[in-house]
């Protein structure tokens, strides 16, 4: 069976259309960001975490000083990551080397091969 031209679930779990449905769809866990930002992030609990409980993929957002937009920010990357669970990845077609290529490589290896027979030291019978 060719796996690369389905998608990668069998039966992928739809987007939502609204961030309410979407939001309806985790488990939303607040933390403190931490890191550079100063006191502000040290003390709220700034940075979200959203994990989609159909697929169990999680997101984190923890960039912006307010958990409001960290919010949006996660759902918009939790969105993206869902829709990515629907593409279908177009099937490689293997491309054959050029015999100009060929040529060229036979060559080079040819040179290098005549380069380390010059630099061997010479044998018993030829001394």
């Amino acid at each position: 069976m060719n796996t690369k031209n389905t998608p990668r679930d069998p039966d992928p779990v739809p987007v939502p259309a609204t961030d309410e449905e979407l939001l309806s769809q985790c488990r939303l866990e607040t933390f403190r960001s931490g890191g550079p930002g100063g006191q502000h992030q040290n003390t709220t609990d700034s940075g979200v975490r959203l994990i989609h409980l159909p697929t169990g993929i999680r997101v984190t957002a923890r960039r912006e000083r307010s958990q409001h937009r960290n919010r949006k920010a996660a759902l918009a990357t939790l969105r993206t990551r869902l829709e990515k669970l629907h593409e279908v990845e177009a099937p490689r077609i293997p491309t054959r080397v050029p015999s100009r290529e060929k040529k060229r490589r036979l060559e080079a290896k040819k040179r290098r091969a005549e380069t380390k027979r010059a630099r061997r030291p010479p044998g018993t019978d030829e001394t």
